[in-house]
């Protein structure tokens, strides 16, 4: 048994310390709202995940200290925040704890992979990466759900493998840190893309052509990144790009959505981890020479450079290009 610390209380945080408890492991998550605190102790359940229950073993605390004695923390802020708290975080951990991050996006003050934020920080641990295709109402309610864990070193990322392995929850490992990264964090933009089109009428024939060019946005910009093309090719590439280009549960699929319906996307109040990372993600396609429209689509749509029917207009007509040439 191994003490899993949980640093955040949302929907993933909450989700993922169900896993953990299925798994056998003591799970502490540690938040800010004091509510949510005590309705996971005093009543084994969360506004998080509502009409869930939280296995007993699934503990929460304010006192970030709490995580002092856990052997693995998984890191379930968002990507944007992480920087601001993985200092505090590292001051309390003890030497050899891995530190996983669960967000899915690019720092866009300085344009770093999250792992990359937490390895200038945190030096006495190891520190990996959960990505993959699982909503955090599925994942907590026990639905089959796989995943990709990576580190640098693959014999770490098989070792967090079999510590979160859990009755229907499967990680598949990997040491392909940047190409798990990048899958989760472009496949955010381009669930934007595909909820434009679907909020806009577009047709299916539409937004089946926006998740397939995406898809190749995807693997190009990833390998001038330095990933691996069978990573994207993977759950945390080509699996969660499925997932959330389909449906409203993806925040970002919905925050899209809401854009091509011509309501404001920032009204339903979740956070849309794409909108951030379509700006830096386009800097860096530019800086490598890639070519990436519906990335640049999507980043001007949403800092308002264009208005989504100049997008599609610009899209088509682009100029025609073999297709066996990505």
């Amino acid at each position: 048994m191994t003490t899993i610390g949980i640093f955040g209380a949302g929907a993933w945080g909450s989700a993922l310390a169900q896993v953990a408890a299925r798994a056998g492991h003591d799970a502490l998550i540690v938040g800010r709202d004091p509510e949510v605190i005590e309705a996971i102790n005093a009543r084994h359940e969360t506004p998080a995940l509502p009409g869930v229950p939280l296995d007993p073993r699934v503990r929460a605390s304010a006192d970030l200290a709490a995580l002092e004695g856990a052997e693995v923390v998984l890191c379930c802020v968002p990507a944007q925040a992480t920087h601001v708290v993985v200092a505090p975080l590292s001051a309390v951990l003890k030497p050899g704890t891995a530190v996983i991050s669960c967000a899915k996006g690019i720092d866009r003050a300085t344009g770093l992979l999250v792992s990359e934020v937490i390895a200038a920080t945190w030096l006495r641990g190891p520190v990996g990466v959960l990505s993959g295709p699982g909503f955090a109402m599925e994942v907590a309610a026990g639905l089959p759900t796989a995943v990709s864990v990576a580190a640098d070193d693959r014999l770490t990322a098989e070792a967090l493998a079999r510590v979160l392995a859990a009755p229907g929850f499967r990680p598949y490992a990997t040491g392909d840190l940047t190409g798990v990264q990048l899958g989760g964090a472009l496949k955010n933009v381009f669930a934007i893309a595909a909820g434009v089109v679907a909020g806009r009428r577009l047709g299916a024939s539409a937004e089946a052509a926006v998740i397939t060019r995406g898809f190749v946005e995807m693997r190009r910009l990833a390998a001038a990144w330095g990933a691996k093309a069978e990573t994207l090719m993977g759950l945390s590439g080509l699996g969660d790009l499925v997932l959330t280009c389909r449906s409203v549960q993806s925040r970002n699929f919905a925050f899209g959505l809401a854009i091509g319906e011509g309501r404001d996307p920032h009204a339903f109040g979740k956070l849309a981890e794409g909108a951030f990372t379509a700006g830096i993600a386009l800097e860096r396609a530019t800086a490598l020479g890639i070519e990436a429209p519906i990335l640049q689509a999507v980043a001007d749509v949403i800092e308002g450079r264009i208005g989504v029917d100049g997008a599609v207009d610009r899209l088509l007509s682009r100029p025609l290009k073999r297709e066996d040439v990505i």
